[in-house]
């Protein structure tokens, strides 16, 4: 790995969030952290690693000239963490004084007067990666733990932190770095009678580097979600009951509801954790030929909504027959992730509800009940729809009641589902696009590695790509220098005799 970075300067700043609060927090880090930390305040013991020591804060400075002049304004616990058993990897002191502005600004402000400089946002993590006691991937977890608004994104960027990422690429890394130092040997100490790696065992090392980087590129669907969320936009005609269906999945009454067709006009949106994903759920207007101006405008962005949402949840009511706007919206979709809800299931207990009308209704009693599953199979598209007899064209409706709760429990397993494309929880996966773009880089290198060594291209002409694999783990874990190649060669094959 590469050497730390080393830095000559002492950076100040205030870790804690702006506002009062019972605790507030000015952290240094550098050389001079402990020599200006003893000027901020009255230490009442000397500093000892990893230990709190009591100290009181003055209104001035904490030197002896001027400290018979002070005010004590309040009391502070310092603690001390020496170089290198620290975050930033250098001497660290964080002054926990109570959560008063006015007091966290006059430390900092002392701080600065002493020759501290003023941090940079994410400084104290950018010092940690660059002393090497965190990778690129931990340093992003720790903004995503911050940035955390469900258990189960804090418990991912946990992860991440312990390096559960970097264990993952750990044993491809080693394996790619093996090969590397194989084919440099080969090459650079040819005159010491070292073999030429076989063309077969460098297409079975490259074969067998493949499979657990391209089960890390899928985890990407999964981790996008968890750390990104999505969104699901609620559309169908009006009166079907988006807008109850909206707040039994909010657990709260957040949309208006009435009997009155076109109550909403306007998206109504609302975030909400299903198996701690973040989805941002999407009320719309119901979709037919507005009336007047207002609803047309509300019907013109729930299409937007739609267009733009990562999943949609189609509403159908399981009382009436499919009209034409709800064909073509159900074609519209085609392709794409969906559900479909047939809403008010509660009525087809009712007599008579079902029947066939003068268009025969397509979610009749019979079809809804008939699925083991509870769930009824929308029928085969009309001749002049054949776009729903695509991937969509084995849509299922899944019953349920804003009503009375029924099949609620269901729909949040089917959006979980579709959300996460069925791929289960895992350490150690990838959880944003500059992740998965280097992890995707090295696949496409090592097949074309591959695909150079099954046609015999000479080894230097191989390692081009096989250290393009290697530049692109490298992201993700931190720096292979030549050294480390070196190394490797001449403890491995025991050149040098």
């Amino acid at each position: 790995m590469s050497a730390p970075v080393t830095v000559t300067d002492t950076i100040a700043a205030i870790s804690t969030p702006p506002g009062r609060g019972g605790i507030g927090i000015v952290r240094l880090s550098g050389p001079q952290a402990v020599a200006i930390a003893s000027e901020l305040v009255r230490l009442r013991h000397p500093l000892e690693h990893a230990h709190a020591r009591l100290a009181d804060v003055f209104d001035a400075g904490g030197d002896e000239a001027t400290r018979h002049e002070a005010t004590r304004i309040d009391e502070a616990l310092v603690t001390f963490f020496r170089a290198p058993n620290s975050y930033t990897a250098e001497d660290l002191v964080e002054i926990a004084a109570h959560g008063s502005p006015v007091v966290l600004e006059l430390l900092l402000r002392r701080a600065i007067e002493l020759g501290a400089r003023l941090a940079e946002p994410g400084e104290f993590t950018q010092r940690a990666f660059l002393s090497g006691r965190l990778d690129l991937t931990q340093a992003e977890a720790i903004h995503d733990l911050i940035d955390a608004q469900t258990l189960t994104q804090a418990r991912q960027a946990a992860s991440q932190m312990g390096g559960a990422l970097s264990r993952r690429v750990a044993p491809a890394k080693e394996a790619l770095v093996e090969l590397v130092a194989l084919l440099e040997a080969g090459i650079d100490f040819a005159e010491d009678d070292l073999d030429v790696t076989p063309q077969q065992e460098i297409a079975r090392r490259i074969a067998e580097l493949t499979p657990p980087l391209a089960a890390l590129e899928a985890s990407f669907a999964r981790g996008r979600v968890v750390h990104d969320g999505l969104t699901l936009a609620i559309v169908g005609r009006p009166n079907v009951g988006k807008s109850s269906l909206f707040n039994r999945l909010v657990e709260r009454d957040r949309a208006i509801v009435t009997a009155t067709p076109g109550t909403t006009r306007d998206l109504v949106t609302e975030r909400i954790s299903i198996g701690g994903i973040p989805i941002e759920l999407v009320d719309t207007a119901g979709l037919r030929e507005g009336r007047e101006e207002a609803e047309q405008l509300g019907i013109a962005r729930s299409r937007e909504a739609l267009a733009d949402a990562a999943l949609a949840l189609i509403v159908l009511d399981a009382t009436q027959p499919l009209n034409d706007e709800e064909h073509r919206l159900l074609a519209a979709v085609v392709g794409r992730p969906v559900i479909v809800a047939a809403n008010k299931s509660d009525l087809l207990k009712t007599p008579n509800i079902g029947k066939s009308g003068p268009e025969r209704s397509h979610l009749k009693k019979s079809d809804l009940l008939s699925s083991p599953r509870s769930e009824c199979s929308l029928p085969a598209a009309h001749a002049e729809e054949p776009a729903l007899n695509g991937r969509n064209g084995g849509l299922t409706a899944l019953p349920t009641s804003a009503l009375t709760g029924e099949g609620i429990a269901a729909l949040r397993e089917k959006i979980l589902a579709l959300a996460t494309g069925g791929a289960a929880a895992e350490p150690g996966i990838l959880t944003n696009l500059r992740q998965h773009q280097a992890v995707a880089t090295a696949l496409s290198a090592l097949a074309d590695a591959a695909q150079a060594n099954a046609t015999g291209i000479p080894h230097e002409m191989i390692l081009l790509d096989l250290y393009r694999a290697l530049w692109a783990l490298d992201s993700l874990t931190g720096q292979t220098t030549p050294d480390d190649i070196l190394n490797l060669i001449f403890s491995t094959f025991c050149i040098g005799k």
